[in-house]
């Protein structure tokens, strides 16, 4: 496995703006860290489900159509250049009214959000069952490893839920261009 192309996809896909990241800042901002947790906690859980569920369709799709992993080599390497642009051209994060702070939203919201599976199914496709196919074990693994990356990023938000908010407006361009970078770096080392 391609670890230094594997872990910054992993870490700049868990840590940048996203559903859960962004409500995770917005319910810290109103109510403080302690009453994020159970929104964190149910995202961290629902993040781990539909991670198993993406490997199984993965590992599925690898069994039937082991040719699959060209296409989605593209597929991965078209979303990384994608989020690279969307990176490059956002704006300042904007502060949203979380409708609840509960272990069920961030449990359910998982289950719809787009960023959540696409991760998990270009994950599982291009960087993880091309090298542990048929090993439960260590599929099951990463199945945890990429929701506890994520769960560290929604701790990270909640906990400097206001330096994140300053840090991306102030130096907002500086960041995205990096950021960009490094997933346009992602989606080249993936056929290397």
């Amino acid at each position: 496995m391609n670890w230094l192309s594997f872990l910054p996809y992993a870490l700049i896909t868990t840590f940048t703006p996203g559903p859960n990241n962004i409500m995770s800042l917005s319910i810290a901002t109103q109510y403080g860290v302690k009453r994020t947790l159970p929104f964190c906690l149910g995202a961290w859980t629902g993040f781990s489900i539909v991670i198993q569920l993406c490997a199984l369709l993965s590992a599925a799709l690898h069994a039937v159509l082991p040719s699959v992993k060209t296409p989605m080599l593209f597929v991965g390497a078209a979303y990384l250049l994608y989020l690279a642009w969307k990176t490059w051209k956002s704006g300042a994060v904007e502060e949203t009214k979380p409708a609840s702070s509960g272990f069920m939203t961030g449990f359910l919201i998982q289950f719809v959000n787009p960023k959540v599976i696409i991760y998990g199914l270009v994950s599982m496709e291009t960087y993880i069952l091309p090298h542990y196919h048929g090993q439960y074990l260590a599929v099951l693994g990463f199945g945890f490893l990429l929701p506890t990356l994520g769960f560290a990023s929604l701790l990270s938000w909640a906990a400097f839920g206001s330096l994140f908010k300053l840090l991306f407006s102030k130096y907002r361009k500086t960041v995205n261009a990096i950021l960009s970078l490094l997933l346009v770096y992602c989606a080249v080392s993936l056929f290397f």
